[in-house]
Order: C-alpha cells, then structure tokens, then sequence
C-alpha cells in the first residue's frame, strides 16, 4: 500500500517512528542477502537502505524492505537531498522522503553533510563545502526544512574529502558542531570518513575525533576504502565502500566507544557485495565491541553504587 504524504498536511498529524535501538551494530541491506537473511529469521541487529533506492510507489523492492521491516529496526539514509547546496531544496524530492520515514517509521534517518546538485543536474557523488558563514546559514536552513517536514530530527553525516577550500573560516568539527547547536540535529559520525579525510589532508585522526562533539552522535558508519597515490606520489584513499573495515578504523572506532559508549553502528558494503555471512561477520565484530563497552559501563556503575 503507497501512503501518499503532503508537505502541507497539518503540523498536528503525527508521525511515529520506532524506539531508540541503542547499542546495536547492523549493516546496510542488500537484495542479494534477502532470502539469507529471512532464512535466519529475526535477528539482533538494524539494517540502513538508501532512501532514493525506494522512492518509487511499489514494486519488489519495496516487497523485500517490507519483509525486512516486519522483523528489524530500520535506518533510513538519504544521499540526495543536497543539504549543503546553496539552491533551494527539491520539494518533490522532500516529500518522497517525507512518504519513507512516514511509511516505514524508521528508528534513524541521515543525510551528509555535502551538496550533490546545480540547476537540474544531479552528480554522483557527495562533494564538500567550504566552512563559511554563508554555508552555515543555508545548511542550518536545509536541515530545518527537512526536520519540520518530516517532524522529527535527522542525524548529520561527516563527510570523507579530497579537497578543502581556502576560504573556509572555522575548522569542520566547528561547523558541524554549530550546525548541531544551531538546528538541533544529531551527528552520525563516519569514522572511516574520518580516516580518509585525515589522511588525504595530513593531520591525525585521533586529533579531530578530540575536537568532535561526540554527545551529539547517535550512530556510526564503518566502512572500507581504496588505497591509491596522487600525482605526487601521496598517499590517497577514497571512501569505496567495497571491502572491509580497515585495521586502523578498527582501532579508532574501539576508542571513539570508549568515549561516548555504545551508539547504532552500521557496516556499509555498497560496492563489490559479498557473501552473507562475510558482512555478518563484520557485525559481528562491532557488535563485540559494543557489548564490551556496555558491559564494561554496566559494571562501573555497579563499583559506583
């Protein structure tokens, strides 16, 4: 059944999404890995679609995120919505969005915090901005715009860079903490984005993840990246999604936990698909390390009392 969503419907109707999921770890879903999965029947963790993947009215794929839904939290991830571009948000677009999380009441819904469009034209890609005030202000109006439409926060997606802008005026961690401050969003903090950024850019990881507002996050991403050189002969890694997490994101992940405790953790594998139980094992592995965190919280409160 299509649920047709206004934009102009009444602030008063609620939309009802599912409750917090806490410190689960899950992984993006794939239609390769659907009957594996419902072989398995329900299972702990969430799973994270792309929202344009679902944009249409029916069909089969919204037959297998239905069979999906029935069992397991779902975050909805958008990558279209072209937060930090300086035109004025697709309305159509919004209110597709909008029709998603009102059908499928995801416990999570992001965006990143990036641009993808100019005019009419759509790009393949999540591109970066400069950190400016002028940036600051129509994001900050972006991300009102969809939270009052879909009433209800979003969580923000850092971004993995090859570029950074000269004119930028404050740091990314600044930006993304005044546009949370400002908008009341959440964060969704992509660590291997971190990693890649770094890297590309020459400072350390372990330095950003400092100064970033980690109270604000409500989920992360994991995810694999290619390893390549620039012309000259640097190191480059690009954000491919299209194998396992790497060591190092590994480790800052463990700290990152440390830190803020257990949040949603999501695999992404969105190129180069494997196996079932490959991407499970990778959950796996996160799963253990949040259940070490709760446990380890867990019993420092019991040494408190």
């Amino acid at each position: 059944m299509t649920i047709a969503i206004r934009l102009d419907a009444p602030a008063t109707m609620p939309l009802r999404f599912s409750p917090p999921i806490g410190g689960l770890a899950g992984t993006s879903f794939k239609h390769e890995h659907l009957a594996a999965i419902l072989a398995e029947g329900p299972q702990r963790g969430f799973f994270e679609v792309h929202a344009e993947n679902y944009m249409g009215a029916g069909g089969a794929p919204h037959r297998a995120l239905e069979a999906m839904r029935r069992d397991h939290p779902l975050s909805l991830h958008g990558v279209c919505m072209s937060i930090g571009g300086p035109r004025a948000l697709d309305r159509t677009h919004l209110a597709r969005f909008r029709g998603l999380v009102a059908r499928y009441q995801p416990a999570l819904v992001s965006e990143h915090l990036a641009w993808s469009t100019h005019e009419t034209g759509f790009f393949n890609d999540l591109l970066p901005l400069p950190y400016t005030a002028a940036t600051f202000q129509h994001v900050c109006d972006h991300i009102d715009e969809v939270q009052e439409t879909i009433r209800r926060p979003i969580l923000l997606e850092n971004p993995s860079t090859y570029v950074a802008f000269a004119t930028s005026t404050m740091s990314e961690t600044d930006f993304i903490r005044s546009v949370a401050d400002r908008t009341g969003c959440g964060l969704l903090l992509d660590i291997n984005n971190v990693f890649v950024t770094a890297t590309n850019h020459g400072f350390a990881a372990l330095e950003y993840l400092a100064d970033f507002p980690l109270s604000r996050v409500g989920e992360i991403h994991l995810a694999g990246h290619a390893e390549q050189s620039d012309d000259e002969g640097d190191p480059l890694l690009i954000d491919s999604h299209d194998g396992p997490v790497a060591d190092a994101v590994w480790k800052l992940f463990e700290i990152v936990i440390q830190r803020r405790g257990p949040v949603p953790t999501l695999i992404e594998w969105d190129s180069s698909i494997p196996d079932w139980p490959v991407l499970k094992a990778e959950a796996a592995r996160a799963q253990a390390i949040l259940d070490r965190a709760h446990a380890a919280a867990v019993s420092d409160d019991r040494h408190a009392a």
